[in-house]
């Protein structure tokens, strides 16, 4: 069996046990002789799996009692739309911090169905390289809630420091970085993510809904985007991605088996200045543009002195079992997604790549 050094942003790489075990349980899942891709989701077996996800993403992560835990389908995209219809009646509107492509996207979407501000944005020349000072953020007097996205995938940035919203709940796409540090649930009203990054294979969304938010969600919407509906059906209005969310079962059991969220944390904070080492070290050589305050620990983004280099250096990774660290065709560059999947020893070996390339090329 061949395995590489997957960096892909997302879906990304998963752990080679969680994988094992769904190899090992594929055709006959918990002696019922059928896999889970063929078991009803109605059936005790898939309900069990679906409340240990539950419990298993509230103890890991510390989500409190008065938040709802969802499963849902259609990807954060989704819940660009779901979020506004849900929480914004007539005369409310939002506010909308927009740090890069998919904070964005967040905000283009709302602002076609409801009232929402653009509360701050660090476009420049359609790049975004950092996160906006406390300063630079202007909220509205009576907003419903404030939206961010925590970590940029694309750009290589991360909210260190969440804003200080005056008590206005931060509504948060959290789908390239949850479960990979702790955090404070005391300023979020509703936090959301796509699990292909650290949560799992592509095809759940998870929703954390406040009880508050919840409360005010508007009635009268077509059931399958009430959140209303979803809650009171426990994410079983309709079919989920049973699949997925077994995988995302397996996935917690394994960080759980890893010493929980703060191993995982600090393991991160580890890999991360890895590579950021490297790169400072050789500061002409791999060219940083994001802000050193506002670097992701989940991606890291640069660019050499040129396309050629940039492609040689893609190249000889790869052929190093090193994949997936193109970077977005809109920045270009190098990115290495290091996400929870990926322990320190994944990192040490592209760092000693990185210094080999150095010596050859610099």
């Amino acid at each position: 069996m061949k395995r590489v050094l997957n960096f892909y942003p997302g879906p990304s790489a998963l752990p080679v046990e969680t994988l094992e075990q769904a190899q090992r349980e594929l055709l006959d899942w918990v002696g019922t002789g059928m896999s889970v891709l063929e078991i009803s989701h109605r059936s005790k077996e898939f309900s069990a799996v679906h409340q240990e996800a539950i419990a298993l993403l509230r103890g890991l992560y510390g989500v409190p009692n008065n938040f709802h835990i969802l499963f849902l389908q259609g990807g954060a995209s989704l819940q660009f739309a779901m979020i506004p219809m849900n929480l914004l009646g007539d005369g409310d509107a939002a506010d909308y911090i927009v740090t890069g492509r998919f904070s964005n996207n967040a905000y283009k979407t709302a602002k076609t169905m409801k009232t929402v501000h653009l509360a701050a944005s660090t476009e420049v020349e359609g790049k975004y390289f950092r996160i906006p000072k406390n300063h630079e953020i202007h909220l509205s007097k009576d907003s419903v809630y404030c939206h961010l996205t925590s970590n940029n995938t694309i750009f290589g940035t991360q909210w260190k420091q969440f804003p200080d919203t005056g008590g206005i709940p931060i509504v948060a796409d959290m789908s390239s970085d949850i479960l990979s540090r702790k955090t404070d649930f005391a300023d979020f009203g509703l936090i959301y993510a796509g699990a292909q990054k650290n949560l799992g294979p592509a095809g759940v969304t998870v929703v954390l809904i406040r009880d508050d938010l919840l409360k005010r969600a508007l009635p009268n919407l077509p059931d399958i985007l009430s959140y209303r509906t979803l809650v009171e059906k426990n994410s079983l209005y309709n079919t989920p991605c049973c699949f997925g969310v077994y995988m995302l079962r397996n996935m917690l059991k394994w960080v759980e088996k890893k010493g929980g969220l703060e191993s995982i944390e600090a393991q991160n904070e580890k890999k991360a200045e890895i590579l950021y080492r490297i790169i400072d070290e050789n500061s002409s050589f791999f060219l940083s543009r994001v802000e050193k305050e506002s670097r992701s620990n989940m991606n890291v983004t640069f660019n050499l002195s040129s396309e050629t280099l940039e492609t040689r250096f893609i190249d000889d990774a790869a052929s190093e079992g090193i994949i997936g660290i193109k970077g977005h065709r809109s920045v270009g560059g190098v990115r290495i997604s290091i996400y929870n999947s990926h322990g320190v020893e994944d990192i040490e070996r592209v760092a000693e790549f990185m210094k080999r390339f150095v010596e050859t090329h610099g």
